[in-house]
């Protein structure tokens, strides 16, 4: 019976290599959760066994999945189903799957939050009763808002405000730090705190963004994972810690206006679009600085 169920989910798919897999990533594109070093090395750190399949059109491979038995590889479920969820955390993270353009595929493996990059071309997805939150582009922001960003980054740096780089600190600082501050601002556990400067330290390459130190003292700081696709940047944002002691200095919204608008310019400047995903539309402080998208899922 299982051998039937596996049979039906992988039809129109074959077995792949891990490299032919990254080749398909590189070439297609893709996001954080499905980039093929997040994949093995968290696959890795998780002790779960990575099958990767492909969709080949007239010998050319065309799409490009790895799977946890049938769940999506490093998917919240997969993670659960195998006793592993609080080993590391990616969020409600975009999923955009390696697929070439002017193909439909048919998906069948459980998934959440699949892009609408995807509408379309993958016959299986159903809409999903969520939605995610992309970071708004600059001149999205109205003119009030934008001021008051630049007010509030003046007087932050008038009281002692540093903007630093987190790529600066060492994986056992940067798991301290936000550890802190996050339990500091939200006033429970850090998930996947046991593990977090060594996931930090697997994924380093690929960590991103400034922190806030005000006299000195760590007062904000975000967890932001950055890859790069041929024709986009996507930027997940895991989530963020802040010191109440500042609330007063405004340090988280002066660290996301930061992050974000460093982000647009990089993007900007290499001509890709952006795709910072904010994860699940789910909070209202998420609605000043994104909009929603629509996400799909396969049961």
């Amino acid at each position: 019976m299982l051998s039937f169920f596996r049979s039906w989910r992988e039809r129109g798919w074959s077995p792949i290599s891990a490299d032919e897999y990254r080749s398909a990533w590189h070439e297609y594109g893709g996001s954080v959760i499905t980039h093929p070093d997040f994949v093995e090395r968290l696959s890795d750190l998780t002790g779960i066994p990575v099958i990767y399949l492909g969709w080949q059109v007239e010998g050319q491979l065309k799409a490009a999945v790895a799977t946890w038995g049938r769940e999506l590889a490093l998917s919240k479920a997969g993670l659960k189903k195998h006793g592993k969820r609080r080993l590391f955390d990616l969020g409600n993270a975009e999923v955009i799957l390696p697929q070439a353009n002017g193909t439909e595929i048919a998906l069948r493996h459980r998934t959440e939050f699949v892009s609408a990059l995807h509408e379309g071309r993958i016959s299986t997805l159903k809409s999903q009763n969520q939605e995610l939150a992309l970071a708004r582009e600059p001149e999205e922001y109205s003119k009030k808002f934008r001021y008051n960003q630049r007010r509030e980054s003046r007087l932050l740096e008038e009281q002692g405000g540093e903007l630093l780089l987190f790529t600066d600190l060492s994986s056992a600082e940067q798991a301290q730090i936000y550890s802190d501050l996050f339990e500091k601002r939200w006033g429970f556990t850090t998930p996947g705190k046991d593990h977090l400067a060594e996931v930090l330290e697997l994924l380093r390459p690929y960590v991103a963004g400034s922190y806030i130190c005000i006299n000195g003292q760590p007062a904000a700081a975000q967890i932001l994972y950055r890859v790069e696709s041929p024709e986009w940047i996507s930027v997940e944002y895991i989530n963020g810690g802040v010191d109440p002691l500042f609330n007063e200095l405004s340090p988280g919204s002066v660290l996301t206006w930061v992050n974000t608008q460093a982000a647009w310019e990089e993007a900007r400047a290499q001509g890709k679009a952006l795709r910072y995903s904010f994860g699940r539309a789910d909070r209202e402080y998420k609605d000043r600085w994104c909009h929603r998208v629509p996400v799909f899922e396969v049961r």
